[in-house]
């Protein structure tokens, strides 16, 4: 097909509802590495990944090379039955959760399922159908995970669940209760007794919420956050669950993001970059919780081989090439260059983010914080120009989400840099 052909089939046979960030679709051919090509041999450094979804770099080849070895000898035999792969990985990440806590695992395909297996879990073990969820937050695309969302975009037109509610979100930078951290007590954490004294019945099956919300723009909360939320939300009845479908797998200098607040979840959810662009989504729980599931389930292609082979690679190079540890170094190397860009150009109000998951908020004025929505286009246009790849988030979609594979080095961080403040120039001249 030509470059013609495919758009013209994708506009036609696909749903309307997906959506490109270019005015013109971006049609990509092949990629490696940390670079990606269009179809006329355009290269792109790519700091978006998939959505944070390509963790050691496109086509890895220590990954690639699990796989050839593993299509070879079984790629599918669904739940019913026992593979090699899948108990091999359920077991390294029962070693490396939380505390060694959260030791019992289900497969899935993706966050979305992830995150209902996880909802229906803490269901069945608390009693309890209610659940929290924050402001701002984004769990899926199934008509659960739109009910959990809590961005208006992304709920479709489905109204709201019943025995969902959302709590205040820590929001620093456009605080809600027009605060200032730390003098303001962490009062968006607080107010979760008052949340579940007034909005539910008193006593919630589960408070679910992303260590650092992604969609929402890499919103950061401070160190006390989870610690009182997640007391709070025990203290009636709750589980605490984790989604890390984009924080995990070391983007943030750890394993699990939520390690980085001293809390062990009673469940954590995964995908995207376990699997560096394969299908795999997990579910991890604390035994006793795992045990409440007490009816039967099935996944069809949760657990393949395939998948948990990927995701077993993945996990091999990050610890063999020690990229937790280069996720620290790198993002503080990136994380100063965003800052010196923040000197020079007003627009950029607020720099956040953790390890490999960074993130700039454009405005209007930085007094106002009025969101500049319109110059984030534009700028992620002249990106595409520079031949530059990044993510938008954020409520209002002005927000870059940066988020490179975590076996960069600083000259790729320098090359980002370069590119990103050129197309930040070309705003400020226009």
């Amino acid at each position: 097909m030509t470059p013609q052909e495919i758009i013209l089939a994708h506009k036609e046979h696909l749903f309307p509802s997906i959506f490109h960030f270019f005015a013109e679709p971006l049609l990509l051919t092949h990629a490696k590495n940390q670079y990606v090509w269009d179809a006329e041999g355009k290269q792109y450094l790519d700091f978006l990944c998939g959505i944070v979804t390509v963790s050691v770099g496109h086509a890895n080849d220590h990954v690639n090379a699990r796989l050839k070895e593993q299509i070879d000898k079984l790629q599918h035999v669904s739940t019913l039955f026992v593979n090699e792969p899948q108990a091999r990985l359920a077991s390294k990440l029962a070693a490396i959760s939380p505390g060694g806590q959260l030791t019992k695992s289900f497969f899935t395909n993706s966050g979305s399922e992830a995150n209902e297996a996880a909802i229906l879990t803490a269901r069945c073990y608390t009693g309890s159908t209610e659940i929290i969820a924050l402001r701002h937050g984004y769990h899926g695309r199934g008509s659960l995970g739109m009910a959990l969302n809590g961005q208006q975009q992304w709920h479709q037109t489905m109204p709201p669940q019943p025995g969902i509610v959302h709590a205040h979100n820590a929001y620093c930078y456009r605080c809600p209760f027009g605060l200032k951290y730390p003098d303001c007590e962490v009062r968006c954490a607080t107010d979760m007794k008052a949340l579940i004294e007034t909005s539910t019945s008193g006593r919630v099956a589960g408070f679910i919420a992303e260590p650092i919300q992604g969609i929402g723009g890499f919103i950061t909360p401070p160190k006390e956050y989870f610690k009182i939320t997640a007391d709070i939300v025990r203290q009636h009845g709750g589980l605490f669950i984790a989604d890390e479908v984009q924080t995990a797998w070391g983007r943030t200098g750890t394993w699990f993001g939520i390690e980085h607040w001293g809390v062990v979840p009673d469940i954590i959810t995964s995908a995207k970059g376990l699997g560096n662009g394969f299908p795999v989504a997990v579910t991890m729980a604390k035994p006793a919780v795992a045990d409440g599931l007490k009816g039967l389930t099935i996944s069809t292609f949760g657990g393949g081989p395939i998948a948990t082979t990927a995701a077993s690679a993945v996990i091999e190079f990050i610890e063999q090439n020690m990229l937790m540890e280069n996720a620290v170094t790198q993002g503080d190397y990136l994380r100063q260059q965003l800052l010196a860009l923040q000197e020079r150009h007003p627009i950029i109000g607020d720099v956040r983010g953790m390890g490999l998951m960074q993130a700039v908020e454009l405005v209007t004025d930085r007094k106002t914080k009025e969101p500049a929505n319109l110059a984030t286009a534009r700028i992620l246009e002249a990106c595409r120009e520079e031949g530059l790849l990044l993510g938008k988030g954020g409520l209002h979609g002005n927000v870059f989400r940066i988020t490179p594979p975590l076996n960069i080095g600083r000259a790729d961080i320098d090359e980002f840099v370069v590119k990103f403040g050129r197309a930040l120039d070309r705003e400020t001249a226009s």
